[in-house]
């Protein structure tokens, strides 16, 4: 079933800044924290939406996959992506409108669309982590950025456990001043490292381990959010 049937859908853009207020786009978060029911999983991971949609055949989403499955049954596990699609659970992202829009925050550099991303994301997130307490052990969020500071804002609004990673020691060490993302790309082994420790230090008996180095790289520092 489409969250949106075609005859419904607006003929307004999903280009640019404004797809944060797309009606398509607000109705199909609203299905998602009213309507979509959550499966009951070990645990829940947030990771970062990407350019290249569907979200999961992204070269990044593929290198977040082989680390998370290295250590996790599938059937441990719920991916959920979050970002400018608002908040999209894996099962749901080849539906319209989350793998059809086209606008990415890395772009941007109006800090009034950043602070309006924030405040409007960390809402969704909160109400996704209250509406879905009872369906995860564990919570875990690998990101960045501006898509870290709506998840911490999210975390500030509940008494419900979310680990975030990189672990901030990680990505002070990584960080390189004046480069356009200082913190380089989530596909960063070092980064990845955080997210396999994490997630192993919550099962007693963790898949094989994912060798790092088979992993794809952003190739500039400044086009590791196109993935």
């Amino acid at each position: 079933m489409m969250i949106i049937p075609e005859s419904e859908r607006s003929k307004l853009s999903l280009v640019g800044e404004k797809i944060f207020a797309h009606p398509d786009m607000v109705r199909a978060n609203e299905h998602v924290l009213r309507e979509y029911v959550a499966p009951v999983r070990e645990v829940l991971i947030f990771v970062p939406c990407a350019k290249v949609k569907p979200y999961h055949t992204s070269p990044s989403h593929q290198n977040y996959d082989k680390v998370i499955f290295s250590v996790l049954e599938p059937e441990e596990v719920h991916i959920v992506a979050f970002g400018t699609c608002g908040v999209t659970p894996r099962e749901l992202d080849t539906e319209y409108p989350f793998a059809h829009y086209d606008f990415v925050l890395g772009d941007c550099d109006v800090m009034s669309v950043k602070k309006k991303f924030i405040e409007l994301e960390s809402a969704r997130l909160h109400r996704y982590l209250e509406k879905t307490r009872s369906n995860y052990r564990h919570r875990v969020a690998y990101c960045t950025g501006d898509f870290r500071k709506a998840m911490q804002q999210a975390c500030e609004m509940t008494d419900l456990s979310v680990t975030i990673l990189p672990r901030q020691e990680t990505l002070e060490r990584c960080r390189v001043r004046g480069r356009r993302f200082e913190y380089g790309s989530l596909s960063n082994a070092q980064y990845l490292a955080d997210l396999k420790d994490a997630l192993r230090s919550l099962v007693v008996d963790p898949r094989e381990d994912v060798q790092l180095g088979t992993l794809v790289k952003a190739l500039y520092d400044y086009d590791w959010y196109l993935l």
